[in-house]
């Protein structure tokens, strides 16, 4: 499966109506992404999130549609995004929603993972086509 790694830019944004949620530990963003390298594209999403009363634990689920450019194939895709931080479940799970892929990129499938380093967030793609 090839692999394609590379920079992005993100900005979580307070959602519309955002303030609904507001007490209730809920938290709604939305997503506005550039990615950088073998994968030139924009990323828009909404991110729904909870932080319990521990700082250290909270979860998030997010859906993405990224389009551009995949190593020279022109399309969109869409991720879905889970993270569990703290307990027993802790991770991230992202993945390219199968059948999202259009134009060059249809049949697109795979995972993303992501990390961050000195403020710096970079993805590595594992993708294929079927």
């Amino acid at each position: 499966m090839p692999a394609v790694n590379g920079e992005f830019d993100v900005k979580l944004l307070p959602a519309p109506n955002a303030s609904l949620t507001e007490g209730c530990g809920i938290g709604r963003m939305t997503l506005d992404k550039r990615y950088h390298g073998p994968l030139e594209a924009e990323g828009y999403g909404e991110f729904l999130s909870y932080r319990s009363a521990v700082p250290t634990s909270a979860v998030y689920v997010a859906i993405e549609k990224v389009k551009g450019t995949l190593d020279g194939r022109h399309g969109s895709f869409a991720l879905q995004h889970q993270g569990v931080m703290g307990g027993e479940y802790d991770g991230l799970r992202i993945i390219i929603v199968p059948d999202s892929g259009t134009d060059g990129l249809v049949g697109l499938r795979g995972k993303m993972d992501v990390r961050i380093e000195d403020g710096k967030h970079f993805y590595s793609l594992d993708y294929s086509f079927i």
